[in-house]
């Protein structure tokens, strides 16, 4: 009983390891709820679920800020909080790209749900070892947090310059790379991510791999391009591991689940990229003001990142009122 005491009274990445275990364990209960009690079948999400969704996944995300308040303090609270806007903020950008992978690959709706949720276990992994990474450089080298500044000052401008390019799947050098060393059925096999056929060149029983799985890829590394950009966004905000890590997961959890509602009315924030482009030099920005006015309250930082976000998105609905709904990403 005392070492198990111990166990979960030990520090880990600076806070003790029930705290994680906690966390981990609102995360599995969650996917556990969405996999196995509301979607165990393949089915069409409509917008009003996506809604509801999303809702719970939000108020989750909420209340587990308030618990960080409590415990942490109103500093990290508010960091949180901050760190959840920002990442929540840029993740609407894959929404774009990935309404853009389904469409490619004609991806009816009733199978996106599934690529979504695989593709979530993938992004746990993905940002757990880029923040891990990202807090052992800051930790050694405070001097990095001022690479990151510069960097999502760099990538805030370019996304404002090209902020009408709309990626070019077929051309995409990993989708290339794929299809030239796997061996990719013609079309879906249902909802299977590989099946086992006839190979048409030897008559032989082989792996095939479906069109499916060939999104998933693309969508695991769509996350993993515009995580370079969210995961220094949080740094710039707080280098506790805890505070970041938990704030990509949790919106990034909600995201998945606010996707088939912002598919639907994608074309209705067509300016939405300018408001992230700001979000990212602004962020970068406070870096190098740190050392001229000193710190920026963390308070500011989520009113100017509210502020901004909120202001592109009504810009865009403003601009884009009388346009009719796009069809091309619901395939």
């Amino acid at each position: 009983m005392e070492t198990l005491i111990l166990f979960f009274a030990a520090d880990f990445l600076g806070k003790p390891a029930w705290v994680w275990l906690t966390f981990v364990g609102i995360v599995v209960t969650l996917l556990a709820f969405d996999l196995g009690v509301l979607h165990k079948d393949d089915k069409e999400i409509g917008v009003r679920e996506s809604l509801l969704l999303s809702a719970g996944y939000i108020s989750v995300a909420l209340l587990f800020g308030a618990w960080v308040w409590w415990y942490l303090g109103a500093q990290s609270g508010m960091d949180y909080y901050t760190g959840f806007m920002i990442e929540k903020s840029l993740s609407m950008d894959n929404v774009f790209v990935i309404a853009l992978i389904f469409s490619f690959f004609a991806i009816p709706r009733q199978y996106q749900h599934r690529v979504l949720f695989w593709g979530i276990l993938g992004v746990i992994v993905l940002r757990a070892i880029m923040i891990g990474l990202g807090a052992t450089l800051v930790s050694q080298f405070s001097w990095v947090l001022y690479l990151f500044g510069a960097f999502l000052i760099f990538t805030g401008i370019k996304m404002w310059i090209i902020a009408d390019h709309m990626p070019d799947i077929a051309n995409n050098p990993l989708l290339k790379f794929l299809k030239r060393h796997m061996r990719v059925t013609d079309g879906l096999r249902g909802n299977a991510f590989w099946v086992n056929e006839a190979d048409p060149a030897t008559g032989k029983t082989v792996r095939f791999f479906t069109p499916l799985f060939l999104a998933l890829v693309l969508v695991e590394f769509v996350d993993l391009v515009f995580a370079v950009d969210s995961v220094p966004a949080i740094f710039a905000i707080t280098t506790d591991p805890f505070i970041v890590y938990t704030s990509n997961i949790f919106a990034i959890l909600g995201l998945r689940a606010l996707y088939f509602a912002l598919a639907a009315m994608i074309h209705r924030f067509k300016y939405l990229k300018y408001a992230l482009a700001l979000v990212l030099v602004f962020i970068g920005s406070k870096i190098f003001l740190v050392g001229i006015i000193g710190k920026i309250p963390a308070v500011i930082s989520l009113s100017v990142t509210f502020g901004l976000i909120a202001g592109g998105v009504l810009v865009s609905l403003w601009k884009t009122r009388e346009q009719p709904a796009a069809t091309a990403h619901t395939q």
